[in-house]
């Protein structure tokens, strides 16, 4: 009786030492994961980021090209009355 006591409790402590091992195995994994996903945000946060400044970029850009516009107006304006004027002349 006392040796199938002793191979019981071998067999518990067994058993037990394993699912320590298991839960140790499972809290690298999540603590791993957590790593992961901290990670994933970072890059996320440094994409929107970069969307960000290309958006205002982009705005800039857009900005000048009107104002580009504008001038060449303004100039082939000045051109045109500068033109009409040596005709006259």
């Amino acid at each position: 009786m006392i040796a199938e006591i002793n191979q019981t409790s071998a067999t518990v402590a067994a058993a037990v030492e394993e699912q320590g091992a298991a839960t140790q195995e499972i809290a690298r994994n999540v603590e791993q994961a957590a790593q992961a996903t901290s990670t994933v945000a970072e890059s996320i946060t440094s994409v929107s980021q970069a969307a960000a400044t290309s958006g205002e970029a982009a705005q800039q850009i857009l900005s000048a090209s009107e104002n580009l516009g504008t001038q060449s107006a303004e100039l082939d304006t000045e051109v045109e009355r500068f033109l009409t004027e040596v005709r006259q002349s």
